[in-house]
């Protein structure tokens, strides 16, 4: 579902934010992502995404290239930041809407799917109010019902645990479970390394850009934990 081969990324004359970087999140994989801060995770992201172009490498979505098909990458996933921007101006029910129209969702389907993840996240009385009277988590809320309106074959998501309250990031990691029985495969970068020992088949760790180890979680883990390995493996 995701394939990238020899990534680096360079930002002007400095050393690459990400170097060489290759590995592949097959469907119905979980795939943590995992590095200390500026290790290169979300500069990754960006570039699977379409956001920022990339200095080498080449990056497959369902098979096609990000670089040479780009609107055919981008209708097969969705991308959610550390950080969501949404249109502040707008409900949150006339955003939702505004996406749907994007992906070319039907009207029964759009309406379906908002109750059913406005329900998940208990927000579906709220989704008439402003986004830009929400607070982080209520926004993070909604734009995680719009990444997942047209029921994308890749999701990608920087920190998506981060805001969330308990509940919500229950639910969050059912829908995730749920998308990767239907073939779907999500790829997320994390510092929480308990949710990713135990919700992730597979696990990537990055250090300076590089990828240091990739493998099944319980392969890549060995008779330590999580923790114990990224900590090992990133402080030499």
């Amino acid at each position: 579902m995701l394939k990238i081969e020899h990534l680096t990324k360079s930002y002007g004359g400095a050393a690459p934010a990400v170097s060489d970087l290759s590995l592949h999140v097959e469907a119905g994989d979980i795939f943590g992502f995992i590095g200390h801060n500026g290790a290169g995770k979300t500069t990754t992201l960006r570039c699977i995404a379409g956001i920022l172009d990339f200095t080498e490498g080449e990056i497959y979505v369902d098979g096609r290239s990000v670089r040479r098909e780009p609107i055919a990458c981008k209708q097969a996933m969705s991308y959610i930041p550390d950080n969501p921007d949404l249109y502040e101006h707008l409900t949150a029910i006339k955003y939702l809407n505004f996406i749907a129209d994007v992906y070319d969702v039907s009207e029964q389907d759009r309406n379906a799917r908002i109750k059913q993840y406005g329900d998940a996240f208990e927000i579906t009385g709220n989704l008439g109010d402003l986004i830009g009277s929400m607070s982080h988590g209520m926004k993070q809320k909604v734009a995680l019902i719009g990444a997942l309106l047209h029921e994308p074959k890749l999701l990608l998501l920087d920190e998506p645990f981060v805001g969330l309250d308990p509940k919500a990031a229950h639910a969050v990691k059912t829908i995730m479970q749920d998308m990767v029985k239907r073939g779907s495969a999500i790829f997320f970068s994390t510092h929480v390394l308990e949710v990713a020992e135990k919700l992730c088949n597979k696990v990537a760790i990055i250090k300076q850009g590089r990828l240091i180890v990739t493998g099944d979680m319980d392969t890549v883990r060995g008779n330590s934990s999580l923790e114990e390995l990224f900590l090992e493996l990133t402080d030499k």
